[in-house]
C-alpha cells in the first residue's frame, strides 16, 4: 500500500496503537499530523517517523479548544487531510457501585466525546475537498459487555453508534468512517488487567488498509480483530 503525497491525523499517537498507526502510515509515505498529552511520548514517535511530520503534545482530544486548535495548525502545516484516525483513549476498570462521576465523565470525554469532536473539527475541509477516510478506533468492549468496564463500555458502544451514523451522513459527500473494534492487544492501557494479546502493529494494518486499499463502497463498518 502506498499512501505518497497523502496527509493522516492520528489522535493518541505516543504509544499503543496511536504510535504504530503514526509508523505504519509514515511507512506507506504518508504526512503524518499526530498527537498526545505527553511531550517525550510525542519527541519519540517523531524521530522514529523520521521527517516531515508534525507531532503535537498537550492536546487533549476531550476538550474542543484543543481539538480545534490542533486542527487548524495541522491544516495549516501540511493541508487537508485524506486521513483521520481518531484513536485516544483511556480505560477504567472499576465495578460500577466504584465508579464515581469523574472516572465517568473521563472515560467518556476522552473516548466518545474525544471521537466526535476531531471528526468535527476536520469534516468541514474533508467534505469541501470531496473526500477522506475516517477510522476510529473502538474496541471488542463496544460491541458486548465486559464486566467492570461500565463506563468503558458506554463509551465504545457510542463510538460504534457514531461510526455508523456518520458513515450515512456524508456517504453522499465521498467519505468513508469506518471503525476497528480489536480485541485484547499488548499495550499500556491493558496490560495491567489483561494478558498481553496482539501486538498495537497488527491493529495498525488494518488502520492501514482502511485508510487506503479498502474499497469506497465500505463505509459505516466495525471490523472486530482479535488476536
Amino acid at each position: 500500500m502506498s499512501l505518497e503525497g497523502k496527509i493522516a491525523v492520528v489522535t493518541g499517537g505516543g504509544r499503543g496503537i496511536g504510535r504504530a498507526t503514526v509508523l505504519a502510515l509514515a511507512g506507506a509515505g504518508a504526512r503524518v499530523a499526530f498527537c498526545a498529552r505527553t511531550r517525550s511520548e510525542i519527541e519519540e514517535v517523531a524521530r522514529a517517523a523520521g521527517r516531515q511530520h508534525l507531532g503535537l503534545w498537550d492536546v487533549d482530544v476531550s476538550r474542543a479548544d484543543d481539538v480545534e486548535e490542533f486542527a487548524r495548525t495541522a491544516q495549516d502545516e501540511l493541508g487537508v487531510p485524506d486521513v483521520v484516525v481518531a484513536n485516544a483513549g483511556v480505560a477504567l476498570r472499576a465495578r460500577l457501585e466504584d465508579t464515581d462521576e469523574a472516572a465517568w465523565n473521563l472515560v467518556l470525554d476522552v473516548n466518545l466525546k474525544g471521537t466526535f469532536l476531531v471528526a468535527r473539527a476536520f469534516l468541514p475541509a474533508m467534505r469541501a475537498h470531496g473526500a477522506g477516510r475516517i477510522v476510529c478506533v473502538s474496541s471488542i468492549s463496544g460491541r458486548q459487555g465486559t464486566a467492570r468496564s461500565v463506563a468503558y463500555c458506554a463509551a465504545k458502544h457510542g463510538v460504534v453508534g457514531f461510526v455508523r451514523a456518520l458513515a450515512e451522513e456524508v456517504r453522499e459527500d465521498g467519505l468513508q468512517v469506518n471503525a476497528v473494534c480489536p480485541g485484547s492487544v499488548d499495550t499500556a492501557m491493558l496490560a495491567p488487567e489483561f494478558q498481553p494479546g496482539m501486538p498495537p502493529e497488527e491493529v495498525a494494518q488494518t488502520i492501514l488498509w482502511l485508510a487506503d486499499a479498502a474499497p469506497d463502497s465500505l463505509t459505516g463498518a466495525c471490523i472486530d480483530q482479535f488476536g
